[in-house]
């Protein structure tokens, strides 16, 4: 028997991590990533498996040491605290297996200091590694050939996770994306053919995060809808046990903007309790959607770019989006092309980040050949990319000034009251027929929304620090009351929009204010925020639920690798 500990690296601050909103909510982190559990389930039960994530819990390296094995995974925004957590594990004798996305897409930048690295997905690989460390026989270097057929995954060990102390859970349903985006490394890692789990091992996997007490949840898939087909019969399941027990958790995920197209699939997906979904806009500027090989964001069916996220909303499924400035047909107007954007599509949260190449992407591949890649490892603008038709200072300025423009309080708040009172917003979910017929169902979940709306206002006037906000959250809460208090579960969201809101505005002064720690996102921002969090206090292979995670803006989410992929 082997003592295992599996590691995730902490974060830095970032979009998709809310850090700032932790606190005000009484949560340590987002959400799992996803290959912890999984990389758990995985381990023949011979072997004693402990799960640490960093960004809930300070890393104990004399703890550490008494492990056989210790695995780090990390994506490519973790690479420094990865290296750094190498490190003081070999420096201590440690056997270091080491896996994740930045491997997979770099697998020479920790030479040769891990014992073991392990190359994309690890279904196959992780057992058959731990088979051969048994026998003194280990190679290497591990590399699954073939993709996992996701109908054999297991369920994965959320027991094992610290789970009161994350916002939300997570789960996958499927991997793998059709499109072609030039900066997306999913269709490297993960290929272009959608595998899908069966409805049978989702099921398995909603209960066991009901058990651990979880009712919101974020389905990590890159692309849920990437196989339309596919994914329609293992949603009326999943829509079916919601039904059966009384929705009990609730969904955001990720998908591509042709969502729109299929009335059918919205609906499954609102019998599911899918709520919001995040949506790879990418830019306004069609150019740029084609250079980046985004067709599906440029068709013509369905209508404009805004139309049809317009449509999304008014079925009744919240908005979430990417944007992306730097591409070679940006010029410097597009900033206020994107903010422009963004107020006439009640967009309320979008992570707006750099055009990032990751390596292995045909992007890296054509700035490479191109010579417009700065190799530095911690690049002084905050991205890689040496921008065609501006100066990597206006490249720089005019993103800073899109992310101030778009969190502004007054800004952000009345895209919110747009879609929210102006339009009227309503939740598909609570619309569907399963609802209507259960009187007694609508009545459980309305006084559900009633009670968190007051828990969670109560929080936020008592957690959020600064005075001025405080007011502002007071006063456009108490308007969205007057207008909507028939409608809790907008009244609840909407405060849940406030303390986002708070993440953002702060992260956004903190980099304007500060530069030099935003234009090294992942160097020295990491390190400060590991300083501060021991003050208070992989994919081991490439399993990710992950987010949100693939940088293909600034390096910035916890997710970022998915973030952009649709």
């Amino acid at each position: 028997m082997a003592t295992i500990a599996i590691v995730n690296p902490l974060f830095e601050v970032s979009y998709w991590g809310m850090e700032h909103a932790q606190a005000i909510m009484g949560t340590r982190a987002n959400m799992p990533v996803a290959s912890l559990p999984l990389l758990a389930a995985l381990t023949p039960e011979e072997h004693d498996v402990t799960l640490i994530d960093e960004n809930v819990e300070p890393l104990d390296f004399d703890r550490l040491a008494q492990f056989d094995i210790v695995g780090v995974t990390g994506m490519s925004v973790q690479r420094f605290r990865m290296d750094e957590i190498i490190h003081e594990l070999k420096d201590r004798g440690v056997f270091v297996a080491l896996g994740g996305p930045w491997v997979t897409v770099e697998e020479e930048y920790f030479d040769d200091r891990p014992d073991v690295i392990f190359i994309g997905e690890a279904e196959t690989t992780w057992p058959k590694f731990l088979e051969d460390w048994k026998t003194g026989d280990h190679q290497k270097r591990y590399e699954q050939t073939d993709r996992t057929d996701m109908t054999t995954v297991p369920t994965p060990r959320h027991d094992l996770l610290k789970n009161k102390h994350y916002m939300f859970g997570s789960l996958q349903f499927s991997r793998g994306c059709p499109f072609q985006c030039e900066f997306c490394d999913i269709i490297v890692t993960f290929g272009r053919k959608p595998r899908i789990k069966l409805a049978s091992q989702i099921i398995n996997e909603l209960e066991c995060l009901r058990s651990e007490g979880m009712r919101i949840a974020f389905i990590v898939d890159d692309n849920l809808i990437g196989n339309k087909r596919g994914i329609k019969p293992v949603l009326e399941e999943v829509a079916q046990w919601q039904e059966r027990n009384g929705y009990p958790l609730a969904f955001m995920t990720e998908a591509s903007l042709d969502l729109c197209e299929d009335e059918e699939l919205m609906e499954l997906m609102a019998r599911c309790n899918i709520q919001a979904v995040f949506i790879g806009i990418e830019s306004p500027n069609e150019e740029s959607l084609k250079e980046t090989k985004k067709f599906q964001n440029v068709r013509e069916r369905g209508g404009t770019l805004l139309e049809k996220i317009h449509q999304i909303q008014d079925f009744g499924i919240e908005v979430w989006c990417g944007l992306i400035v730097g591409f070679d047909n940006d010029k410097p107007d597009i900033f206020a092309m994107q903010t422009k954007f963004l107020k006439e599509s009640r967009i309320a949260l979008a992570m707006v980040g750099l055009l990032h190449a990751i390596p292995k992407t045909p992007l890296h591949a054509r700035l490479r050949q191109e010579g417009r890649l700065d190799l530095n490892d911690d690049q002084p603008f905050g991205t890689n990319v040496i921008p065609k038709q501006m100066s990597r200072e206006t490249l720089r300025a005019g993103y800073m000034k899109t992310m101030f423009d778009a969190y502004t309080p007054d800004v952000y708040f009345d895209r919110l009251d747009q879609l929210y009172i102006q339009d009227r917003f309503r939740l598909r979910a609570f619309e569907t027929e399963a609802f209507r017929k259960r009187p007694l169902l609508r009545l459980r979940h309305a006084a559900f929304y009633t009670v968190g709306f007051g828990v969670l206002f109560w929080k936020l006037m008592r957690g959020t620090p600064d005075r001025g906000l405080r007011k502002i959250y007071r006063q456009r809460i108490l308007n969205l009351v007057r207008h909507r208090f028939t409608t809790p579960s907008v009244c609840f969201y909407y405060v849940t929009k406030c303390a986002m809101h708070y993440h953002q505005h702060k992260m956004t002064q903190q980099m304007i204010e500060h530069p030099d720690t935003f234009v090294s996102t992942i160097g020295k921002s990491m390190r400060t925020r590991r300083e501060a969090t021991i003050e208070q206090q992989a994919t081991l292979p490439v399993l990710r639920n992950d987010p949100p995670q693939t940088a293909s803006a600034a390096e910035c989410p916890p997710h970022a690798a998915r973030s952009h992929s649709r």
